[in-house]
């Protein structure tokens, strides 16, 4: 997918690009059609973005859902925010399912989130009641229905970006390497 600089973008699509650097590729790409880029970014970025819900727990909603999915351009992009937010490396790699989670995280309210993270994303349907029980003792109903928003958005753009072969910037992965997360 050849991603649109600022030079060649829409006057719609304008707006969403930085006035110091490049776009990100979700933006680029969504350039081709300004009409969609107008609605998905604002969308995206009130779901994902600031709010009640701590970006640590974003994170591992976002980081794990995009593993599960196997969203190459996700699961980079979001190992360096999910190490910005406070996760640890091994916290992170558990998420990315290179270790097991239960050996990593032993917060249980972590441990509920991911097996509900893991039965909203694998799941045909929703999560097992067994699965949401547990999800609702560890968060109320408003956390509930904000990280489920969260898991959805990041599920349709892990399709979005996989589909299109989104690129991982060269100083993300440059980040990972020092890592040891690449």
């Amino acid at each position: 997918m050849p991603l649109i600089g600022v030079e060649q973008a829409p006057i719609l699509a304008r707006p969403f690009y930085p006035d110091d650097g490049p776009p990100s590729p979700l933006t680029a790409s969504l350039a081709h059609v300004p009409e969609v880029l107008e609605v998905t970014l604002p969308f995206v970025g009130r779901v994902l973005g600031p709010t009640a819900i701590d970006a640590r727990t974003k994170e591992i909603v976002i980081l794990r859902c995009s593993s599960l999915m196997e969203c190459r351009y996700c699961v980079e992009t979001h190992t360096a925010v999910a190490l910005d937010c406070g996760l640890s490396p091994g916290e992170v790699r558990a998420l990315r399912g290179e270790e097991e989670a239960e050996a990593v995280f032993t917060n249980p309210d972590d441990l509920a989130l991911i097996a509900w993270v893991d039965g909203v994303a694998l799941g045909r349907g929703a999560a097992p009641d067994e699965v949401t029980a547990r999800a609702r003792e560890a968060m109320g109903h408003p956390e509930l229905v904000e990280l489920t928003l969260v898991a959805g958005a990041t599920l349709m753009l892990n399709r979005y970006c996989s589909a299109l072969g989104l690129p991982t910037s060269p100083m993300t992965l440059a980040r990972l390497a020092e890592e040891g997360l690449a």
